[in-house]
């Protein structure tokens, strides 16, 4: 818990409830979780309000990133030390089990370089990969 605060206190965020206890749901997951397994797995009522307010903070300051779906909803994942505010650095691939439908960060796969065009400017690249895990296999 201890751990959790820091990470907070050095984003330069106020340490609350839902804050600890988010956070800590994605230390203690094993790959990215939903908006809709945090409300799950809270173990206070926090309101969607709140859950989604929070996840876009931790966002924002590079806490965690968020990951792309083939239904078009969007999963969250921690974070490596070198994202900060407004600029994530978490150019990796996205693996999604279809049997277990965990999504893994791939940290060793990155994403390749995209040569775009000519006043084009790359935000941002997204790699999701479909299969199945060595947990399911």
């Amino acid at each position: 818990m201890e751990a959790t605060a820091e990470i907070l206190k050095k984003y330069g965020l106020s340490i609350t409830d839902s804050r600890k206890q988010i956070l800590e749901l994605f230390h203690a997951s094993k790959g990215a979780l939903a908006h809709a397994d945090i409300e799950k797995k809270s173990a206070a009522n926090f309101d969607r309000v709140t859950i989604y307010r929070t996840l876009q903070t931790f966002v924002d300051k590079g806490i965690i990133h968020t990951i792309p779906t083939a239904d078009n909803s969007v999963l969250y994942a921690l974070c490596k030390d070198h994202c900060e505010a407004g600029h994530h650095h978490d150019n990796h691939v996205h693996f999604i089990c279809d049997h277990c439908d965990t999504t893994y960060c791939l940290d060793h796969v990155t994403i390749p370089t995209v040569q775009l065009p000519k006043g084009f400017i790359q935000k941002q690249a997204d790699v999701v990969v479909g299969g199945v895990c060595k947990n399911c296999s």
